[in-house]
């Protein structure tokens, strides 16, 4: 029999969602230096005045490589479509249904990188492009229908924000409203939060007890 008590044994990646200009980037505003790596796949400038540790034009081994490293226990990645439409775009010469295999393994890989090959305290912010299907649902943006049919992109994630401004204010939205993938775990968050991504950092360490030994999920096994 396995008992199984309230504990994070793993990394924890969390997917936000967001048009270009919606505050993804930006909500990146109230980290410290040293809270964090930003992977800059596409090597634009931050949206804001602030010296980050920033790796700029960055491959899916050396996000996975450095991230294994465990120095940080904060890691973005910005704008990570970018890695799939930028291989896509090498590999437009390719023919055959392995190119297609090959843009989503290496996606779907590079998240369980960052739930399997991380220290049980960290988190990945994969900050991503949205797109709406034909039928008006706001969804991460992704190439090609494997990823979509075999492998939905949002169900390896816990927690999914989506990044909105009205004219007036930046902020996220927690929970669908039935037209969007957003979710979020029970008492984690309201519905609608500020644009701020150091204090989603906390609030998630804070609800699964990472600094609290007490709190974390243990798998035992017993006899009987």
């Amino acid at each position: 029999m396995y008992e199984r008590s309230w504990r994070i044994i793993c990394g924890i990646p969390v997917l936000i969602l967001g048009e270009s200009g919606s505050g993804k980037s930006c909500s990146l505003r109230n980290f410290n230096k040293d809270d964090l790596v930003i992977y800059n796949v596409a090597g634009k400038p931050l949206p804001f005045k602030k010296q980050f540790n920033v790796a700029d034009n960055v491959t899916y081994n050396q996000i996975e490589t450095n991230m294994k490293k465990g120095k940080f226990k904060t890691y973005v990645i910005d704008d990570s479509q970018y890695l799939m439409a930028f291989e896509s775009f090498d590999k437009a010469k390719e023919t055959g249904w392995n190119k297609n295999i090959d843009l989503a393994s290496n996606f779907k890989n590079l998240i369980q990188c960052a739930i399997k090959n991380t220290q049980k305290d960290t988190i990945v912010y994969f900050l991503h492009h949205i797109e709406t299907t034909e039928t008006g649902k706001i969804k991460a943006k992704t190439l090609g229908k494997m990823l979509d049919n075999q492998l939905t992109l949002e169900g390896l994630f816990s927690v999914v924000l989506l990044c909105k401004v009205d004219g007036q204010e930046h902020y996220f939205e927690t929970q669908s409203d039935g037209r969007t993938t957003c979710k979020s775990p029970m008492g984690m968050f309201e519905f609608k939060i500020d644009n701020d991504l150091k204090m989603v950092d906390t609030t998630i360490r804070e609800y699964y007890g990472f600094n609290n030994d007490k709190s974390e999920l243990t798998t035992k096994s017993t006899n009987k």
